[in-house]
């Protein structure tokens, strides 16, 4: 089982966090962020990993420390159980309708971060979240699991479907990059022979 636990500290959040690749979509969350937490138990569930991530942080200063934090810790959390990569589909992406909204996310796990990034939300906050921080969760987590990210939302008119949407594309993704290939398990996904 491939699986990973980190605890990360600083001045302005202290994050712990446990992760198992093959897991169940069992969940425990806590950021003090009840929607990113919603985000995060779907990401679990629907990506079939097991997902622990509890934090605290400066939440009294504004959210963006504690939600690109926890982006840079789930990005570890990934990093750090996959390992050498040998094996792995390194690619997946996903489509998926939710209701009237339809999204996208493509990623790669070859080890160089990138990020392109566009959700149309219209609205500052959609739950208690400030919803220009999602890019930064996400670019906290292609920087640290050394990933390629496109997200995009095609169309949609709920600004809470529209993030939903890309979670759950994010998660189902994962899922198939992470998967291992039996033919390929002893050789890294890459003609360089380096990721």
């Amino acid at each position: 089982m491939r699986s990973a636990t980190i605890q990360r500290d600083t001045k302005e959040t202290q994050i712990g966090g446990s992760l198992k690749i093959e897991g169940r979509g069992r969940y425990d969350i806590a950021t003090g962020i009840r929607f990113l937490d919603h985000m995060l138990e779907l990401f679990a569930k629907h990506g079939g990993f097991d997902l622990t991530l509890h934090a605290e942080g400066d939440l009294d200063v504004d959210q963006h420390h504690t939600v690109e934090d926890a982006g840079i810790v789930l990005g570890q959390l990934f990093a750090k159980a996959l390992g050498n990569r040998k094996g792995i589909n390194r690619a997946g992406y996903f489509v998926l309708p939710m209701d009237e909204t339809l999204a996208v996310v493509a990623l790669d796990l070859g080890g160089r971060p990138a990020l392109v990034y566009k959700d149309r939300v219209k609205v500052r906050l959609v739950g208690d979240l400030q919803t220009e921080l999602v890019e930064d969760f996400f670019g906290g987590f292609v920087n640290h699991a050394g990933a390629n990210l496109h997200a995009k939302v095609l169309y949609g008119r709920s600004n809470h479907h529209k993030l939903e949407a890309i979670f759950k594309c994010f998660a189902r993704a994962m899922k198939f990059a992470c998967s291992k290939d039996a033919r390929l398990k002893d050789q890294l996904p890459s003609t360089k022979g380096l990721l």
